[in-house]
């Protein structure tokens, strides 16, 4: 092990589990802190995207849905959410959230506050997805659900919503393989995700450029098994496609 008083600021004085000194050998290190890199990504980088994405999903079919409203003010207020969410950094609404709320009596721990920043940045980016998707549907899809006397909830819900899925599928999926890499501003605030696992790892090994090119690597698997899921979900809702 490293002399302690030699490592740097921040670095870990214990070898994080899975991972021992191995003296040198790059590809003992390599196979030694795959699996906890692997396993920080399935049981923690995943999770938080999932959860964050399903949230903020959430949101956008509530902002959406407001900015068509006819309503002035329900549509300002959706255009000023929308504005504000992707007119300031993601990184900023983090700190805001886990940093900046404390100062008013509001402590959040990492993990709730890293899943609200995420979603409410989810919500901001895929309300405009949302409602481009919703208005690409025929206007005689609004009118067929009237002819078969459905209101305009039932008619939304049954037909229209249906239909702007499939239209907003390759977006929404971009969005959500985005936010897996976006997870990794989440150990920033301590939570310990692949990112911040793997940066663990190199503080007790040193070998910053071999750990951070696998994490960067296990993410890019990740994402290569999202864009899989993402064209076979399509081809299940080329059905509800109207030609």
């Amino acid at each position: 092990m490293h002399d302690a008083w030699s490592q740097p600021a921040g670095a870990l004085l214990f070898a994080p589990a899975g991972v021992s000194d191995t003296g040198g050998d790059t590809w003992t290190l390599i196979v030694d802190s795959f699996w906890p890199l692997v396993w920080a990504g399935l049981t923690a980088t995943i999770p938080l995207a999932v959860m964050s994405f399903a949230l903020g999903l959430v949101i956008a079919l509530g902002i959406a849905l407001l900015r068509l409203s006819s309503n002035p003010v329900l549509s300002g207020i959706a255009r000023f959410y929308i504005s504000v969410i992707r007119g300031t950094p993601l990184l900023v609404q983090l700190f805001v959230i886990f940093y900046g709320l404390p100062s008013i009596g509001l402590v959040i721990d990492p993990w709730p506050a890293a899943i609200i920043a995420f979603s409410l940045n989810v919500g901001g980016y895929a309300a405009e997805i949302i409602r481009a998707a919703i208005l690409s549907v025929p206007k005689g899809q609004w009118e067929a659900g009237h002819t078969v006397g459905f209101s305009q909830t039932q008619t939304l819900a049954r037909i229209v919503l249906p239909q702007a899925t499939r239209v907003s599928v390759p977006p929404l999926s971009n969005t959500f393989i985005s936010l897996v890499k976006d997870t990794s501003l989440a150990s920033l605030i301590l939570v310990t995700e692949l990112f911040r696992r793997a940066q663990q790892i190199a503080a007790f090994t040193y070998e910053f450029m071999i750990i951070y090119l696998e994490a960067a690597l296990i993410y890019w698997m990740f994402c290569l098994v999202l864009s899989a899921g993402q064209n076979a979900l399509e081809r299940r809702l080329d059905r509800y496609v109207a030609h």
